[in-house]
Order: structure tokens, then sequence, then C-alpha cells
């Protein structure tokens, strides 16, 4: 019982491999995830710093490195499943936040709780520090599909992901997006250029639509 139970839990999060079902050269962990998109965050948020943006960095860490911990209780649903429909996403986020709300419940003490439901909440809002996480998580799912693409891997899922993220991100208005479009993007691109699926076709089609 106790934080105990908590820290003991985090170890579920290397277990759960991301995009399940469907063949990858290298498998991801939704603790692989967390972690690099807290990196990511980090650099994006110093990019909108840079522009004179004020950033609650407490606030940007306990989001991003938590923003999957529900995961631990649902596992890993593929994106195109999740976003299936507002309905289904809502339902899914519901079970999510009353798993999370059990267990602090259940195993957190009582004074700790507070901070808790502070950290394990939904991280994704419109304030900048959500906006943030938001491009983040989806940075990641690209370069997740980039590396499948890269590779030859041909399940379309991967093709699905990665427009999807792409779109996603160009439609959030922050400086760090457009650093990304502008510095980021063209190089991974590029270096996809010698992989057997057109990269490059796939993101044009997704930055026009």
């Amino acid at each position: 019982m106790g934080i105990h139970t908590y820290f003991q839990s985090l170890t579920d999060l290397e277990r759960i491999i991301r995009c399940p079902g469907k063949f990858k050269f290298q498998e991801h962990s939704v603790s692989a995830h967390s972690w690099k998109v807290v990196q990511y965050a980090k650099t994006l948020a110093d990019i909108e710093e840079s522009c004179g943006v004020t950033i609650d960095w407490k606030k940007l860490y306990e989001i991003t490195s938590s923003h999957d911990y529900g995961e631990i209780f649902i596992g890993d649903i593929k994106t195109p499943v999740k976003h299936y429909s507002l309905e289904l996403r809502a339902m899914l986020q519901k079970v999510e936040e009353g798993m999370i709300e059990l267990f602090i419940d259940e195993h957190i003490p009582e004074e700790l709780k507070p901070i808790f439901r502070r950290q394990l909440r939904e991280g994704k809002d419109n304030s900048v520090e959500g906006q943030i996480l938001e491009v983040a998580d989806k940075m990641d799912q690209i370069y997740e599909a980039f590396a499948e693409l890269q590779r030859g891997n041909t399940e379309k899922e991967f093709i699905v992901m990665y427009r999807s993220a792409l779109i996603k991100i160009k439609q959030i208005d922050l400086h760090c997006v457009a650093y990304f479009l502008k510095h980021i993007l063209p190089d991974l691109v590029r270096e996809g250029s010698r992989s057997p699926i057109d990269i490059a076709k796939i993101t044009d089609e997704a930055l026009a639509s």
C-alpha cells in the first residue's frame, strides 16, 4: 500500500507495447514513449520561451511525465481506434480517469491525494503547457512511424500514424510548431529520402490537407 504501490506500478509501463498487433522493426514501450515526450516538450518549451512566452515548468514536467500513466489500466489503444468518434474517446477517457481516481483512493496517503490528482490528470488543454504536451506526444508518434517507414515497413497503420500526427501538429498555433515545420521536419524528410516508401509525398499530402 502507499507510495510503494505507485512506484512499483511504474514498471508496468515498461511492459505495455505501443501500437500492439502490428509488425514492427522496433518495439516501443509506453514508458520509453513518456520519457521521449518529456525530452521533446522541454525543447519545445525552450523555443516558446525564446519567443517571449511564459512557461509553467512545474506543470509542464508533471503533465508530460505522467500523461500516459492511465494506460497501466486500459493498455495502449491505437490512435485511429481511440479517436474513431468523440463519444468513444470520451468513454475511454472516463474509464481511464475513473481507474486513476480509484487507484489514488485505495493506495495514496490522504495528505498526498490532491497532489496525485493534479499530476495524473488529463494534461492536454488550451494552456501553452497542455498544447506543448499535445505537440510532443504527436511528435513521438511521427518519429515512431517514421522509423518504421524508413525501414520499408508496409503496414498501413504507420502511414496513418505519421499522417494524422502531422496534421494535428500543424493545426496547433505555437512558435515551436512553426519551428518544427520549418527546421526539423525537412531534416526528417531528407533522411527518409532513401526509403522504399515515399515519405516526402506522404508529408506533402499531410501538410496540404
